[in-house]
């Protein structure tokens, strides 16, 4: 949460041209209606049953970037469903996270009376998954989206080189 998965996505298509979807938002349109409207209405559960859904139609049928919310991957179902794809996670600090949530609104895993503790409850239970499906791990603390996704195109393009064949003497 607070990562910029939304920003960076966009960046990251544009310099890869390629589609960008977010799931949030894909998730807002199918039901027409906000996503702390979804949670308040009909909870986290009903929420995460939605996410799941529409995450495993997503990935079926765009073929592009996708911004993923910080809870779509937790289920194993879903977990399934992203393993082996090329997964960044954007990884931030917590002090990043502060002046990021500084009077933010919309995020309702952080709604409550401290909102950075919050943060670090859900992101230390989410953090084994994470390490576990991503393939790649930026720091996204510093610079703009468009900084990130250069930063991400160059650690794929890195990552595809070949590796040098050992030299036997």
């Amino acid at each position: 949460m607070a990562a910029g998965k939304t920003s960076v996505g966009r960046a990251l298509a544009t310099r890869l041209d390629l589609e960008f979807a977010d799931l949030d938002a894909l998730i807002e349109a199918r039901c027409g209606r906000s996503i702390p409207e979804i949670f308040e209405t009909d909870g986290e559960a009903a929420f995460r049953d939605l996410e799941a859904s529409v995450l495993a139609e997503a990935l079926a049928t765009h073929h592009g970037v996708l911004a993923l919310g910080g809870g779509a991957a937790m289920r194993p179902a879903s977990g399934e469903l992203l393993r082996g794809g090329p997964i960044v996670w954007l990884r931030i600090s917590e002090e990043a996270v502060a002046r990021r949530l500084s009077g933010g609104r919309g995020r309702p895993m952080l709604a409550g009376v401290d909102a950075l503790q919050r943060w670090r409850d859900v992101s230390a239970a989410r953090e084994s998954v994470y390490r576990d499906l991503s393939r790649w791990q930026i720091d996204a603390d510093r610079g703009s989206p468009r900084a990130v996704a250069r930063l991400i195109t160059d650690m794929m393009e890195e990552d595809l080189l070949p590796v040098p064949k050992e030299k036997h003497s």
